[in-house]
C-alpha cells in the first residue's frame, strides 16, 4: 500500500442561522452564562471544532447510505462499509479499510469575522428559550449562547487517496460518492446542537485543490 496523492479541500462556513456549539464554563461567575459556546481558551475566539464537522457529516453518511449498525454501536467496525473507509476504524481494527482516508481541521473566524470580533462588534447572542410545564404552565427559561449569522469561519479538510491495489482508483470513487453526498447533507441539515429548534444551518463555499467544489443535488423530486 501506497500514498498516492492528497486532495485539500478549503473554503468557507457562513453561518445561516444561529449555530450553537456548546463549551465548558470553567469558572463560576455571578451572573455568568450557563450555556456557553466553544470557545479558543487561548483568545475567546469561538470556532467549530473539527470534530463537530467530521462527527456530524459521518452520522448523515451512515443513515443516507443505510449503514447505521442494528445496535446502534457506531464504534463497532462494520467491514466493507464505503462510509467506514472514509471516515475511519479504530486503529486496532483497521484490516482491510487501510487508513482514515479524511482529515477534518478546526474551523477558525475568517478574516472579515475575525475583524469584527477584534473591534467588538457582535458576532455571538444570548437566545433565551422556555420550556413549559404543559400542566402549571410555568416557564423554565434557559440562556443559549449561538454565533450569529452572517459569521463565516475558514475550514480546511484533507483527503488522502491510497494505492489499495488499485492504484487509487477506489478511494477517487469514495470521495465522489460518499465525502460529496456528505457535505451536501451537512448543507441540508444542520450542524451543532439545536437542530429542531431552527439552529446550526450553514452554508459551504469550497475548493478542492484551487479549484471550485461542486456538491451533489441529493432527494431530487422527481416528476
Amino acid at each position: 500500500m501506497k500514498l498516492k496523492d492528497i486532495w485539500t479541500i478549503t473554503g468557507t462556513i457562513k453561518v445561516l442561522t444561529g449555530l450553537r456549539i456548546g463549551g465548558s464554563q470553567d469558572t463560576m461567575e455571578i451572573s455568568g452564562l450557563d450555556n456557553p459556546i466553544i470557545r479558543n481558551p487561548a483568545n475567546a475566539q469561538p470556532f467549530i471544532p473539527g470534530s463537530s464537522i467530521r462527527g456530524k457529516m459521518r452520522s448523515l453518511a451512515e443513515w443516507y447510505f443505510g449503514e447505521v449498525p442494528p445496535d446502534g454501536n457506531v464504534v463497532k467496525v462494520r467491514p466493507g462499509t464505503n462510509t467506514a473507509k472514509v471516515f475511519g476504524v479504530p486503529a486496532t481494527d483497521g484490516g482491510e479499510h487501510g487508513p482514515t482516508r479524511l482529515i477534518i481541521r478546526d474551523a477558525h473566524l475568517s478574516e472579515k469575522s475575525l475583524d469584527d470580533f477584534r473591534n467588538g462588534r457582535p458576532i455571538t447572542e444570548v437566545k433565551s428559550e422556555n420550556s413549559i410545564n404543559r400542566i402549571n404552565a410555568r416557564a423554565n427559561p434557559r440562556p443559549m449562547e449561538r454565533v450569529l449569522p452572517g459569521v463565516t469561519f475558514d475550514c480546511e479538510m484533507i483527503y488522502r487517496i491510497f494505492d489499495m491495489d488499485d492504484d487509487g482508483a477506489e478511494d477517487k470513487r469514495l470521495f465522489d460518492e460518499v465525502l460529496l453526498p456528505a457535505l451536501r447533507l451537512l448543507e441540508m441539515d444542520a450542524l451543532g446542537g439545536g437542530a429542531s429548534r431552527g439552529n446550526g444551518k450553514i452554508k459551504l463555499n469550497l475548493q478542492r485543490n484551487g479549484e471550485p467544489l461542486t456538491l451533489p443535488d441529493l432527494f431530487t423530486a422527481k416528476a
